[in-house]
């Protein structure tokens, strides 16, 4: 079976929710990283054979065949095919994991993954609370569901208290690990280490291309005088991540079409898994995840040069590490989801742009990036920098 390879990847800095994106239609924003792939490759837009789209919340102006339509907002021909996938939050990591599946098995040689959301002009959730006000149907979880688990709903933010209990972490542990987001993703800023990565996106009031979410004044005095979640809890907005609209796109392509097109190849697909566990908890299975696409590769977490654990609560990462004994040095490096943003279905793809730009700054061979998904899934893939 032949190899995959990235062969481009870029994404849109993150805008805040209401923010800079906010007259901006999801399509547009897609197709703005579809454009961007193909200036960068180089690549004839007719010999692409498929865009797979990661959105999670698909109703309003991401529904119906959301993918599609960001290929006909672009300025691909009519004749390339997308498709629209929602594994949750791993949405364009699984679309980079399908896509690579594709030109592997030599039925296709040049896949676009990618991934939007507008989570201003379709909020989270939204595609639940709209039928429920309109009193069509009784929501995702049937009552076997709720049986078996014992619970009415499956609540990412109950899961993520119940992480951070198990694993002992404080307010203020979760908090600090925060302010450290805010200050990596600050000073990667003023590095220009995003320059490579970031398409400038043209919005009613000028270019933007510099992620809106980073605080750089940001203090664990201001992280700490906000609101827990819950009464009584220690998840607040501030040790979570932010709502934000994105897009990101990554390129993968087979050994025939690197001959047949002449690409440089920025990465190869070393491996990729995706794992179930348990529902209630739900944000713990990237733990898992992470011990068995170890096992198969034979490979440890000292192979690795750079992880990538998105920062959906401050404490699934910090449980990754704590129960890995993985490397704070080595993880999120130019600062996660809590300063730059989750725009949901777009964060695999935005994950693995990052991870393969600073593979590459920081001269690094290996990278693992993992998401936790709803539902308790999680994905798993390791590329190797080229």
């Amino acid at each position: 079976m032949t190899e995959a390879y990235i062969v481009a990847a870029a994404r849109t800095a993150g805008g805040k929710r209401k923010g800079a994106f906010a007259a901006t239609h999801p399509a547009d924003l897609g197709a703005a990283v579809l454009d961007a792939l193909v200036d960068r490759s180089g690549v004839d837009p007719n010999a692409i054979d498929d865009v797979i789209m990661g959105c999670v919340t698909q109703g309003g102006e991401q529904a119906n065949a959301f993918g599609r339509n960001c290929v006909l907002a672009s300025s691909l021909p009519q004749t390339v095919p997308a498709v629209t996938i929602d594994r949750q939050c791993g949405s364009s990591q699984q679309a980079i994991q399908f896509a690579a599946q594709a030109v592997m098995s030599g039925t296709q040689d040049i896949v676009i993954a990618a991934g939007t959301e507008s989570m201003t002009r379709v909020p989270m959730f939204s595609n639940i609370t709209t039928y429920a006000k309109l009193g069509i149907g009784e929501g995702p979880f049937s009552k076997s569901i709720q049986q078996r688990f014992g619970v009415p709903q499956f609540s990412q933010f109950q899961g993520a208290q119940m992480i951070a209990d198990k694993y002992g972490f404080s307010r203020e542990d979760m908090d600090r690990f925060s302010l450290a987001s805010h200050q990596k993703a600050a000073a990667a800023i003023e590095a220009g280490a995003f320059a490579d990565e970031i398409v400038a996106f043209e919005t009613e009031h000028g270019t933007f291309a510099q992620d809106e979410g980073v605080r750089f004044d940001a203090s664990l005095e201001k992280i700490g005088s906000l609101d827990p979640l819950e009464e009584g809890g220690s998840i607040t907005a501030a040790n979570a991540s932010q709502m934000t609209d994105g897009s990101a796109s990554v390129m993968i392509v087979n050994e025939k079409a690197l001959k047949d097109h002449g690409f440089t190849p920025l990465a190869r697909l070393h491996h990729f898994s995706v794992t179930a566990g348990d529902p209630v908890i739900m944000l713990e299975e990237p733990l898992r995840a992470t011990r068995l696409a170890l096992e198969k590769t034979g490979m440890t977490l000292g192979d690795i040069d750079l992880f990538e654990v998105n920062e959906a609560f401050a404490c699934v990462p910090m449980a990754w590490l704590k129960e890995l004994g993985g490397d704070p040095a080595k993880l999120n490096v130019n600062g996660g989801a809590i300063a730059l943003g989750h725009p949901l279905g777009a964060s695999g793809a935005k994950l693995m742009t990052t991870l393969i730009h600073a593979l590459k700054a920081r001269g690094g061979k290996y990278g693992l990036q993992t998401m936790c998904e709803g539902g308790g899934i999680a994905n798993v893939t390791i590329v190797e920098a080229l």
